[in-house]
Parts: C-alpha cells; structure tokens; sequence
C-alpha cells in the first residue's frame, strides 16, 4: 500500500497563480455546494409537489430523507474509492450521474420513484463534497490550506442565501419538475469544469494498492488516529448544532416572531453573511494562531451564543432583537469553526485524503440528520428546543476542539 501527498511541502502550489486558483475554487465550490442547492432549491415547491404526485406532506418530506441519505451513504464509499483510483473518475463520474438522477427526479411519474432517484442524486452529489476536499489537500501543502478552506467556506456561505431566492424566483415562472432541470445542466456544467479545470491530484503511484476494499479499511485505520478522530468528532458535533438551526430557524421566526417569509429570508441572509465573514477572516488569523487555537475559540463563542440564546428562553423568554443576536453570534462563529476544523483533519489525515474527507462528512451529515427532528419532537412553540440542542451539540464540539488542540503534533 502505497500513500504519498500531492503537495510537497516548502514548494509553491502552481495554483499559486491566481487564474488558475479561482477556476479551480470556482468548480470546487460548486462541487462542493450542488447538494445543498438540491435541497434548498425545491423545498418551497414541496406542498406543489405533493399535490402533482398524489401523496401526502410526508410522502413529499421523504425526498429530503432520501437525498440525505444518499448524501451520507456516498460520503462514506466515493472518498476511499477516490483514494483507489484517483479523484477526476470520481468527480467526473459523480457530476455525470447528479445531472442523470436529476432528469429523473424531474421526469418522475410516482413519488416513489423520485425517492429512489433521489437517493442516487445524493450519492452522486456527495463526490463533489468528499473528494473536493482531498483535492484541496493533494494540491496545497499545510501553509495554504487555511486560506483555501476559508475561501471555499466563504463561497459556500453563499449557498444558504442564493438557493431559496433562485428556487423561489423559479417556481413562479414554472413547475417544481424544472427545478431539477436545472439542478441537471449544473452536474453538466460541473462535469465539463471537472475536465477541463480540475487535475488528476492523485496519480497512480500516491494511490491506495489493493483495490476498494483497502481503500474501505483506511477509514478504520484514520478513525483510529485520536489526532484526526478529535477533529471529526468536533465538526460531527457542529453539523448537528447547524441542522438544528436549519430546523428550527424558519419556525422561530415566522411562526414565534411573525416574521413575514421576506423579512425571515433577510435574518437567515444576514447570519448566512456573518458566516461568510467568518470564513474569510479565518484565512487572515491562521498567519497570526493556529488553525488549533481558532477551532477552540470559536467553538467556545459559537457555544457562548446558544448558551446565551437558551438562557434568554428559560429566564426573560422570547425576544426576538436578542435572539437573532444570539444566533448571529454562533452562525458568524461557524465561519471560522468549519474551515479551521476541515484544515487540521485534512493535513493530519493526508495519508488517506479520501478517507478522512469521508470520516468528515459523514458523521457531519449522520449527527445533522439526527439532530433535526429532535428540534421538532419538543415543539416550536418557543426557540428553547432548537437552543437546547444547539448549546448540548456545541458543548460537546468545544470538548471535542479542546481535544483537537492537545492531540496538536501527534
């Protein structure tokens, strides 16, 4: 078995030349940020949907559960099966397949059949996210990844923000089914950016020997490292805390607050522009602390902010000024958590990229999923539901950061 970095370290990356490292972030971000526009795009046309396909609410909610599935499932296979074979199969492959289940989805007669197609369009969009991160890490050696993750992130932010304005502009022209239309010419686009923009990261020599099944077994091996297991534990505990928020936000705001849908969009747009900031500040604060020391910081005041937010419920009750402050707090936090939890797993765990980017995703995702209907199973009569869960996940990833920090060097 046979394992070696792409980036030699105390050599400049040729994606040092700025040209070549927008293309490259470009069709990155957009790897990595197609599956949650899968999501976002369409949710408001779920009751349309419902209603076209002949079932009920749930039976429409199933399509999330579905894609998300896939989402979790693909993580675990495509990053070790990158480390096999090499990353443009995988990305090439996975965008080719995104945009064939997407037809599908917008083709699909029975619900049914869109859950299934569902489940493969998650599979296939989960390559983006997992291998776009061993990219990232074959390419640049330790000294870049900061301000690469922190640029991704940033443009990633953006996502939360752009989906639910261009799928709702949308489905005022036309029907749900052409969302999917879309979401398939982007897995064309991306396909064709992967050829033409994205190198092969990971040529035959630096690849796992011995097939998939080794490849499946560096996950066992990297989970077993406490240095890279901290880290993946930290981000597992942050996904949860941000689909509580996906959760419960909407419910809080409009329905609490009574927010109308357009001013609820401007909080969530807001926070989503505090998490972008955070992600670009990142990039700037690794030249002065290290990646370990802003993970612990910012856990610590992302779990500040939803400590806060469930000891305004429990004491003065609801308010609406304070509680957006309080998760303005914690969602600005999240742009510095993410990006400097994603750079230590990835440069500890450089001996398998794939497999740690898949250790990363899918605990991110599988404690996400079981986070969100918690959220809904205490109520949305007040915000204490989504705080709780919010504040336990966090204190947890601030444990779990603290860890990070003392496995430094290890």
């Amino acid at each position: 078995m046979t394992t070696r970095s792409a980036a030699v370290p105390g050599a400049a990356s040729p994606y040092a030349i700025a040209p070549k490292r927008l293309r490259l972030l470009l069709v990155l971000a957009g790897l990595s940020g197609v599956s949650p526009l899968a999501t976002d795009m369409y949710v408001a046309a779920l009751p349309d949907l419902a209603r076209s396909l002949g079932t009920d609410a749930s039976g429409a909610q199933l399509s999330l559960t579905s894609f998300l599935v896939g989402i979790i499932a693909g993580q675990l296979a495509l990053g070790p099966l990158s480390d096999a074979v090499g990353r443009r199969p995988v990305l090439v492959g996975g965008s080719v397949l995104f945009a064939g289940f997407s037809v599908v989805c917008a083709l699909a007669p029975t619900v049914a059949v869109l859950n299934s197609a569902r489940v493969g369009q998650g599979i296939a969009g989960a390559a983006g996210i997992v291998v776009s991160r061993a990219v990232v890490t074959d390419l640049f050696d330790d000294r870049e990844l900061p301000t690469v993750f922190s640029r991704l992130g940033a443009i990633g932010a953006m996502a939360p923000v752009l989906a639910p304005l261009a799928g709702g502009a949308l489905l005022l022209l036309v029907p749900w089914r052409y969302v999917f239309a879309v979401l398939a010419l982007m897995g064309v686009l991306l396909a064709a950016g992967v050829w033409r923009w994205i190198p092969e990261s990971h040529p035959p020599d630096t690849r796992l020997t011995g097939g998939l099944a080794p490849s499946l077994r560096a996950i066992g091996r990297t989970a077993a490292q406490p240095a890279v297991l901290a880290p993946v534990l930290a981000l597992a505990c942050g996904g949860a805390a941000v689909f509580a928020y996906i959760a419960g936000t909407t419910f809080v705001f409009q329905d609490i607050y009574h927010l109308s849908p357009a001013l609820s969009s401007l909080v969530y747009g807001v926070n989503a522009l505090g998490n972008m900031t955070g992600s670009l500040a990142y990039g700037h604060l690794t030249r002065h602390r290290s990646p370990e020391t802003l993970l612990v910081i910012s856990s610590a005041l992302a779990t500040a902010g939803a400590v806060a937010l469930l000891l305004l419920q429990t004491t003065t009750g609801s308010n609406m000024p304070l509680t957006w402050l309080c998760l303005l707090i914690t969602i600005s936090a999240f742009g510095l958590f993410f990006p400097a939890v994603i750079t230590i797993a990835q440069s500890r765990g450089r001996a398998a990229p794939g497999a740690t980017s898949a250790l990363l995703g899918g605990g991110q995702f599988l404690l996400g999923a079981a986070a969100s209907p918690v959220v809904g199973l205490f109520g949305t009569q007040s915000p204490a539901p989504m705080a709780a869960v919010m504040a336990v996940a966090l204190t947890l990833g601030t444990l779990a950061a603290i860890a990070t920090k003392r496995t430094y060097g290890h």
